[in-house]
């Protein structure tokens, strides 16, 4: 009993087929109508499956996970080598890229020392481990959790696609508080009146989506160059040219290495990056005594007051190279999916987080004896009998940080594509027993080609470090303002510890984004302009995507008109059935008058599948197909609704094909049962098919029909709207993939259908 029935404005459903206006005679014991029905679906609605499935909350693990101790620490243990290698290889570059000019007076090391230590503790630990991830979407984090939050508790989709059935998915609901309703009620109502607000969501979001992408070129350019810098202090005969053609050679083969997956990466991963830690660890804390211990003096947020009384505008400069040392910070959050958010406070509280302090606070006790040393912090203090090891362990834990944030990348590009933002992509799922790793080829090929370039052109890590610097703390501010919104509308946050948010965290990623705009010129704008190319396209294919849905939902064909195309002497019934793809849930679409016009016939079962995301992470596979019977006389008509969460990726054609009959066949006899117990008797075998119901259909063919729709500016339409559509969008998707590609449709079941739409 797997699949929800429902009703709508033209479509009936097997509820609905029961003459509701029918009364049972006073006094009677029979039942209504409508009391089978709110009988039937309780029945339906309250089976094992799905109160199973109303304990669960995505892959944030279940109350009896938590308690098993071993549990969360086998995977505190595994999110080590998945969520902290960018982070955990910022002690590489950020000495260097605080004082690029190298180091004017003592005593600005404390000052550095002071800024690190603070704002390591203020935003990965406080921010993040301690607030953040409490704004969890069942389990998963990132950009998308969080807008998804947003959209489940406001009405704030630019697509008129929801349906009433959306809310009864398990994992849907929210648990909200009673308190401070009033408050919160009033902005829901002024965002969802406010068309500029709706956009305004989607365009953070979509910024947001653009910076992590950067964030995925500008990772392995600048761990893997410094890492392998590092080889100068061994050999003299390794030139800036021929470290950056080795780092070259080094980033290909990591991007080559992308379409065999990351199935085991927790295992493989994790104990590389935890020896990393352990050697930072251990190598600063010997720095620590052997240099100057009195570092210790930095925990004194004094000497950041006095850092900047002697600098003045460079100390303000020199913040661009202290938010260096939180890279990756973002990672907590975006990959808390596949862990638990338990699993993620041990491993940065007991683990990565001390070992950081302890290697910045070893760097400063070196450099407050070698401050001419800055330039190569990090090889410079190293013991020299521990080198050799620390450059291998560096080299891999700077890959390793590279692969984590293009498999991130990876992830975001599949959940733009859940909400019509991104053109057309394959997404491969790389692992059958790890969920959420997925591959993208095109994606693949053009960040290592960025990589590369980037490689080639900066050469050096400071300049990087610029570009940087912009795109995480851009990140970091827009989840900062969408997690404002969630505190007031959603978790109804008091007031004053919300402003408490804003004034201390929101002002000081504030002033950090003023200090690295500063640096646009020096390679700032690198990112911005990465961001602002994705934006076009983003925009450009969003844009279209949604006046093409609007262009079908006004011009989408009634039943009452469907069943005159079909009654007509010129048009024949074929065996079989046909499965129409398309983006309404309501409605027949206007391409299936334009086929039946030319083609005057159809196969005797018509199922329209359409294929929606849901603002939730995951639909549990129970939830995932609703099904309404459409009123047609001659053929049998079926809308087919499949409902994914933004992380899911869809199943295999020919896997899903198999499980969207099933489910079907099971709609049709739950059909049929409930009409049968109301006393009912089908008046027309098979419903008046005279080449039987859905199993025989199936049994004699399934065609795949596609819509292949071009799109043009209608006369009159403005300037702007006429390149978008005409010469932006055509050229988009003239160069990606067709929808048959995406589907996975057999070519020799699949048949295309033109139309020109006029938007």
């Amino acid at each position: 009993m797997a699949n929800r029935i429902s009703g709508g404005a033209e479509e009936v459903s097997a509820v609905v087929a029961i003459e509701e206006e029918e009364v049972a005679p006073s006094g009677s014991d029979v039942p209504t109508p409508q009391e089978r029905k709110m009988s039937w679906q309780n029945l339906r609605r309250h089976d094992s499956l799905y109160l199973e499935s109303r304990k669960l909350h995505g892959r944030d693990h279940s109350d009896a996970d938590k308690k098993k101790w071993s549990v969360i620490l086998q995977l505190a243990f595994l999110s080590i080598g998945v969520v902290y290698g960018d982070i955990g290889t910022s002690p590489l570059y950020v000495y260097a890229g605080i004082f690029p000019e190298g180091i004017k007076h003592e005593d600005d090391v404390l000052g550095a020392m002071s800024l690190i230590f603070y704002t390591l503790t203020l935003i990965p630990v406080i921010k993040y481990v301690f607030i953040v991830l409490r704004a969890n979407d069942n389990g998963d984090g990132g950009t998308f959790a969080l807008y998804s939050l947003i959209c489940r508790y406001a009405k704030l989709g630019l697509i008129p696609n929801a349906e009433m059935e959306d809310g009864e998915v398990s994992n849907y609901q929210l648990n909200l508080p009673n308190r401070r309703q009033k408050r919160a009620s009033r902005i829901q109502s002024a965002l969802e009146n406010s068309h500029f607000a709706k956009v305004s969501l989607l365009f953070a979001t979509m910024l947001g989506t653009a910076m992590v992408i950067g964030d995925g070129v500008l990772t392995p350019c600048i761990s893997v160059l410094s890492a392998v810098g590092g080889i100068t202090e061994a050999t003299p005969a390794m030139t800036e040219g021929r470290i950056v053609w080795a780092s070259v050679v080094i980033l290909v083969f990591l991007f080559m290495a992308q379409r065999l997956g990351t199935n085991k990466v927790g295992y493989t991963f994790a104990p590389i990056i935890f020896i990393w830690f352990a050697f930072i660890a251990a190598i600063g804390v010997y720095n620590f005594f052997k240099y100057d211990p009195t570092v210790i003096k930095a925990l004194n947020p004094a000497y950041i007051i006095y850092y900047f009384q002697r600098n003045k505008k460079d100390a303000w400069i020199s913040l661009g190279g202290v938010v260096l040392c939180i890279t990756g910070a973002e990672a907590l959050f975006a990959d808390v999916g596949h862990f638990s958010i338990q699993s993620i406070q041990l491993s940065m509280s007991l683990v990565t987080y001390p070992a950081l302090i302890c290697a910045y606070a070893g760097q400063s006790s070196f450099l407050r004896k070698h401050s001419d040393l800055v330039s190569n912090t990090f090889y410079k203090s190293t013991p020299e009998s521990l080198y050799w090891p620390m450059f291998v362990v560096a080299v891999l834990a700077s890959i390793i940080a590279s692969q984590a944030m293009i498999s991130g990348t990876f992830s975001i590009i599949q959940q733009s594509l859940s909400l019509g933002c991104f053109p057309r992509v394959k997404v491969v799922h790389t692992s059958a027993k790890h969920e959420g790793q997925v591959y993208v080829p095109e994606i693949n090929y053009l960040l290592m080609l960025a990589c590369v370039c980037i490689t080639l052109v900066f050469k050096n890590t400071t300049k990087i470090g610029n570009a940087y610097g912009i795109a995480v703390v851009f990140v970091m501010t827009l989840t900062s303002s969408f997690l404002v919104l969630i505190m007031v509308m959603i978790w109804k946050t008091h007031i004053l510890l919300v402003i408490t948010y804003v004034v201390i965290i929101g002002s000081v990623e504030l002033v950090y984004l003023s200090s690295v705009l500063y640096k646009f010129d020096q390679g700032g704008y690198l990112p911005l302009a990465f961001a602002a190319v994705l934006m076009i396209i983003m925009y450009v294919w969003n844009s279209v995507f949604r006046k093409k849905y609007f262009y079908e939902l006004s011009h989408k064909i009634s039943p009452e008109k469907f069943n005159q195309m079909v009654s007509t002497t010129s048009f024949r019934r074929l065996p079989g059935m046909a499965f129409f793809y398309t983006e309404l849930v309501q409605g027949i679409p206007p391409i299936i008058k334009h086929y039946v016009e030319h083609v005057p016939a159809l196969q005797s079962v018509l199922v329209f599948v359409t294929i929606k995301s849901l603002p939730v992470s995951k639909v549990p596979a129970d939830e995932r197909f609703l099904f309404r019977r459409v009123e047609a006389k001659e053929i049998d008509v079926f809308r087919c609704v499949v409902r994914y969460g933004y992380t899911e990726v869809r199943a295999e054609h020919e896997l899903f094909e198999k499980i969207l009959l099933k489910r079907l066949e099971e709609f049709e006899s739950d059909r049929r049962a409930l009409c049968n117990c109301d006393g009912r008797v089908e008046e027309v075998e098979e419903d008046g098919n005279e080449f039987g119901g859905v199993a025989e259909a199936w049994k004699q063919g399934v065609v795949h029909f596609i819509g292949e729709t071009e799109v043009v500016a209608k006369l009159g339409a403005g300037f702007g709207d006429r390149i978008m559509i005409n010469y932006a969008y055509s050229f988009l998707r003239r160069n990606l993939r067709e929808t048959d590609q995406v589907f996975e449709i057999p070519h020799k079941r699949m048949l295309k259908v033109g139309m020109t739409y006029e938007l």
